[in-house]
């Protein structure tokens, strides 16, 4: 059974109610529920914190977790959290990003992220789908390193 973690950041724990227009309308429980159905064999846990320091102190854990992989929404952290970077910098497990908007067609400010150069990979603008194929990218570079 794989170990996967999500992370999210600030603002994610509205997700729902905040700006539904732009996020969705799903909830976070919502989003959990159908990834928990959608990936069985994995043990999925979550975590979010509009506080920088938190986040950094989980990811710093998730080795001792036994992690196999990440998925992190570092939300406006995207753009200037170079701590939150170095963190990511230092595991040694794959990471992919998210973002629920896509941030290249936004304010000019969100096209760049500090976090894609130490990620596996990036997803944009997909919505919640972005959770779950971010999973099954980590379940296939899982299964074709065994």
């Amino acid at each position: 059974m794989l170990n996967l973690y999500i992370v999210n950041g600030p603002n994610l724990g509205r997700l729902g109610r905040r700006q539904p227009e732009i996020y969705g309308t799903a909830t976070w429980s919502d989003v959990m529920n159908n990834l928990r159905r959608d990936f069985p064999n994995c043990h999925l846990e979550d975590f979010q914190s509009n506080h920088e320091g938190a986040l950094i102190d989980y990811l710093e854990t998730l080795t001792d977790r036994g992690a196999d992989g990440a998925v992190i929404n570092p939300g406006a952290l995207t753009h200037q959290s170079y701590a939150l970077r170095d963190a990511m910098a230092a595991l040694s497990i794959p990471v992919i990003e998210v973002h629920l908007s896509n941030i290249y067609a936004r304010e000019s400010f969100r096209a760049h992220s500090v976090i894609a150069p130490v990620a596996v990979g990036q997803i944009s603008g997909l919505g919640v789908d972005g959770y779950r194929l971010a999973l099954l990218h980590l379940v296939l570079l899982m299964d074709s390193d065994s």
